[in-house]
């Protein structure tokens, strides 16, 4: 934990807990998923940090040896998922960034991998980056919306990566199929949209994303949609904005919601990734 709290991830823990997952990196910025937990009732108020990693980094050579970060996490009756983010260092290129999945039977302090393999790797067009960041279980399928990425945009002479947003469903996690339907692509100076984290809301399905524009912003965005598939942005209704100065005065970036009572919880990174860690806005409204 020397850097960073990167896609900072909320989940119940009990009645009275919050957990946040999220990616903390060493000092050669190499990341492993850790959690902090805060009183639900005082979110700001942090009563317990993992003293180890919940989930390390893979074996040496597999997709995952160089960095993990949070994806989703998702309870069900037989343990936490845990859709994680696999970085992987290669000579031609700034990075691989694929997804893994992990299964929790502690009730989410450690996390083993289902497979030691990537379960989104690789596809036509997407040969650089395969992100989930949710997995719903609906009727017996996951539906899950990812980030996927083909290349890189140089900004003064530094590469960036390039993706856009898919949505795929499947029966089986083992076998998600590699490449999904176009959910939203960049417009304008953007040159990459991801993170999506989606919630039912109002009876319809609600995106939270986060943009990087050639000038430099790095900011989230919010779209609506009836079936998940097909999506209008709304960016003007996120309803937070940069601050005037400090941590979060150049970017917003990652948020992801949790219902408690009348209120929705947004845990986010500001600056620089998560440099400073994350923090937390507070709206009132209802998801489901």
């Amino acid at each position: 934990m020397a850097n960073s709290a990167l896609t900072p991830t909320p989940m119940r823990l009990n009645e009275n807990t919050i957990r946040i997952y999220a990616g903390f990196r060493d000092g050669a910025g190499v990341s492993r998923i850790g959690y902090v937990d805060v009183l639900a009732d005082a979110p700001a108020t942090i009563v317990g940090i993992s003293r180890r990693p919940a989930l390390d980094i893979g074996r040496d050579g597999c997709f995952d040896d160089n960095g993990v970060i949070l994806g989703d996490v998702v309870p069900g009756p037989d343990g936490i998922y845990m859709f994680y983010v696999g970085f992987q260092l290669v000579a031609k290129a700034k990075f691989l960034a694929f997804t893994g999945l992990a299964k929790s039977t502690d009730g989410g302090e450690s996390f083993a991998r289902v497979s030691e393999a990537p379960i989104l790797d690789r596809g036509p067009g997407q040969t650089t980056i395969g992100a989930v960041h949710t997995a719903m279980f609906d009727k017996g399928r996951w539906k899950i919306w990812f980030a996927s990425g083909d290349g890189w945009e140089y900004i003064g002479g530094k590469p960036y990566p390039q993706y856009h947003i898919r949505y795929v469903e499947t029966s089986d996690l083992v076998e998600v199929p590699r490449l999904g339907r176009e959910c939203l692509k960049p417009r304008n100076d953007e040159y990459r949209i991801g993170r999506p984290r989606v919630y039912r809301m109002g009876g319809k399905y609600v995106m939270y994303f986060t943009y990087g524009t050639t000038s430099g912003d790095y900011l989230p965005g919010v779209a609506c949609s009836v079936d998940g598939i097909e999506w209008a942005r709304k960016d003007e209704d996120v309803g937070l904005s940069l601050s005037p100065s400090g941590w979060d005065s150049r970017a917003l970036c990652y948020p992801a919601l949790i219902q408690h009572r009348d209120s929705i919880l947004m845990f986010y990174n500001g600056n620089d990734m998560g440099a400073d860690g994350f923090g937390l806005a507070r709206a009132e409204g209802i998801l489901g």
